[in-house]
């Protein structure tokens, strides 16, 4: 086989091989682009990396974990979620401060419902690729402490969601495969990581 030929078969392959990639590509990233709509996270930021901040804000977590366990582990729908997280706000504010109040610290934990950019993260159990999500921020005094992350609607990290069923049932099957199954998607994942970081850079 001459060189030209050899070069013709090589860019041949190549050429299969990208459109291979962008058919696989493609349909996840317009799964991933939906599930922001399906999904709320949750947010807590300490006061500061020193050990008894961070130790409060992992007691923190968990108060607002219970507290919205009592009202939000039910919720089938995105909107009937958002809603019950912007009227308990000041619930979960209270609880919050009970707790760091509880722990001999100044009463400074704020709430509120905002949209943020996450890359892609891993769980022990289930991953979310990078994008905008509604979130659910609770931020401790200054708030320059790491930060804790995780789910609330579906109620993959309340208290109950050991208990339940299917956490998971409320999202569509494809945006369901991605969350469960990582590991099928993990060239996708990156993909979808680089262009979410792009456009948020952008914007």
């Amino acid at each position: 086989m001459s060189n030209t030929a050899k070069r013709t078969l090589a860019k041949a392959l190549l050429c299969g091989f990208l459109l291979a990639a962008l058919g696989s590509f493609f349909p996840f990233a317009a799964a991933s682009q939906q599930l922001p709509q399906n999904i709320i996270r949750l947010h807590v930021v300490a006061n500061s990396n020193s050990p008894a901040d961070q130790a409060v804000k992992l007691q923190v977590r968990d108060a607002i974990l219970a507290q919205s366990a009592a009202w939000y582990t039910g919720a089938q729908a995105m909107e009937d979620a958002n809603f019950a997280i912007c009227t308990h706000l000041q619930s979960i504010t209270q609880a919050a401060n009970r707790t760091l109040q509880a722990n001999g610290f100044p009463p400074t934990a704020k709430a509120q419902v905002t949209d943020m950019y996450f890359p892609t993260r891993d769980y022990e159990t289930f991953s979310l690729p990078a994008g905008t999500y509604r979130t659910l921020r609770v931020t401790i005094g200054e708030g320059k402490g790491r930060n804790w992350w995780c789910v609330v609607f579906p109620a993959l990290c309340l208290p109950a969601a050991s208990e339940a069923e299917d956490v998971l049932s409320a999202l569509p099957e494809s945006q369901r495969d991605i969350v469960e199954h990582p590991q099928k998607y993990q060239v996708e994942f990156k993909l979808v990581e680089w262009y979410e970081r792009l456009r948020a850079m952008l914007s």
